[in-house]
């Protein structure tokens, strides 16, 4: 086991540990932070501590300390899990998975990130184009999910809204030849509301903050977030996050992964679109329920390329079906208000999923002919946002928190009964008692 580090930095495996307390546990913990050690062992899990700082243990140079080594010959770390996640795989020729879970801030966006240029960085020795190629739109494509499907709140500037579950393909060389994305429990509800001190989407200000004045003009919007209604509780907010070099790298991941001139527009259009639905108001005279900015309606119409009655008939009616009859019935101004709020979701969401959709169109792996080429295996990575405790009232987190809920009991099954069951094997006696009984 991982025994090589001196005592100064306390103990690299929790298994080492003398007497298994909670105390005896966050001690250790502590002890390892404080000496600049963020990752520690338990058997062949890596727990890791946010020190809300860049570190520099992540270059070339700490790759390749670990690539090719086993899992307890150095230091723990992400690179370690990584490694054996990947050797694993071609050793057995069978597919492996990385599930990272934890409370929201605890780094796991950033862990997948370091997960996915460790697997970079240790294949294709050979330097084959199109590997790179696939190598190259992989870690791009985390570039324009975060872009879409992440935001800032109290805990995070950088908090993944969304689930996410990446496939990556690999060859029987070992080497990336594609992969496949799939999402989960988008938080919809963020695209109209966010608590105090949160922002929406960080797509909204890249766009507002970065787009040339040019682009701006031809989508009828400003600069100023606060001119929104959706987005301008975010719009007052002073972070770190510089929006501007972020709207430029996002688009540039957009052009390399392969999306075209015509569709990266249309996701402005949209994005313009929903910012402008959340200005409009509406208005009763006598029974009829009137949209009081019309102006607006003729910008909406203009972005989606409709015609302005559709737009109206959309805002203004429902349509309800009784029996065999289909009729048109209309709104209240309250019920318009909820209407148009439903209809800016659902449009993120689809832009979203579509955005997920065209970056699984261009990786995945085509052509591969299992009889010509060997058999292709996957290393899986699970990266969902993180359990939240506070005031966040949304479905979607309450989804997710009963998902993390569910990760850590698959986590105690998976590893500290196997460890109990193995005692039992070896007829080592072991009793229930402090940390282990309390999660059991």
């Amino acid at each position: 086991m991982a025994e090589h580090e001196s005592l100064e930095y306390g103990k690299a495996d929790f298994v080492l540990l003398d007497n298994v307390s909670m105390e005896e546990f966050m001690t250790n913990l502590k002890l390892r932070f404080e000496k600049g050690r963020i990752y520690t062992y338990i058997g062949e899990v890596v727990v890791s501590v946010n020190p809300y700082r860049a570190m520099n243990i992540y270059g070339r140079d700490i790759v390749e300390q670990y690539k090719g080594r086993e899992l307890y010959e150095r230091p723990p770390h992400l690179f370690a899990i990584a490694d054996a996640a990947y050797k694993a795989m071609k050793r057995r020729n069978k597919d492996t998975c990385i599930v990272i879970s934890g409370e929201s801030g605890a780094g796991k966006t950033e862990a997948s990130k370091y997960i996915m240029q460790y697997i970079a960085a240790i294949t294709n020795p050979n330097q084959r184009a199109e590997v790179e190629r696939v190598k190259n739109m992989l870690l791009k494509s985390n570039c324009v999910l975060e872009a879409f499907g992440n935001a800032k709140t109290n805990r995070n500037d950088n908090s993944s809204r969304f689930g996410k579950y990446m496939d990556i393909n690999f060859d029987f060389k070992g080497d990336p030849i594609g992969g496949h994305i799939s999402n989960y429990l988008l938080e919809k509800s963020r695209v109209i509301f966010q608590q105090e001190g949160e922002r929406s989407f960080h797509s909204y200000y890249q766009l507002l903050r970065g787009a040339p004045d040019s682009l701006l003009r031809s989508l009828h919007i400003k600069k100023d977030p606060t001119a929104y209604n959706y987005i301008k509780v975010g719009g007052q907010i002073k972070s770190s996050i510089n929006d501007g070099a972020d709207f430029k790298a996002v688009a540039d991941a957009m052009k390399v992964i392969g999306f075209t001139g015509d569709e990266i527009q249309t996701v402005y259009k949209i994005l313009a679109t929903i910012l402008h639905l959340g200005n409009l108001t509406f208005g009763v005279d006598g029974d009829v329920t009137l949209i009081e900015n019309t102006k607006l309606v003729s910008v909406i119409r203009e972005l989606l390329s409709t015609k302005e009655e559709n737009v109206e008939k959309a805002l203004l009616y429902r349509t309800v079906a009784t029996g065999r009859d289909v009729i048109e019935k209309q709104h209240t101004a309250q019920e318009a208000s909820y209407g148009r709020d439903a209809l800016a979701k659902a449009m993120y969401e689809r832009l979203f999923c579509w955005i997920v959709g065209r970056i699984n169109d261009i990786i995945e792996v085509k052509n591969y002919d299992a009889r010509v080429h060997g058999k292709n295996t996957v290393i899986g990575v699970l990266d969902i946002y993180g359990f939240e405790i506070f005031q966040n009232n949304s479905f979607e987190q309450f989804c997710i928190n009963y998902c993390n809920e569910k990760l850590q009991q698959l986590f105690i099954q998976l590893v500290l009964k196997q460890e109990q069951e193995e005692y039992q094997r070896e007829g080592i006696p072991w009793k229930h008692e402090g940390l282990l009984s309390n999660s059991l």
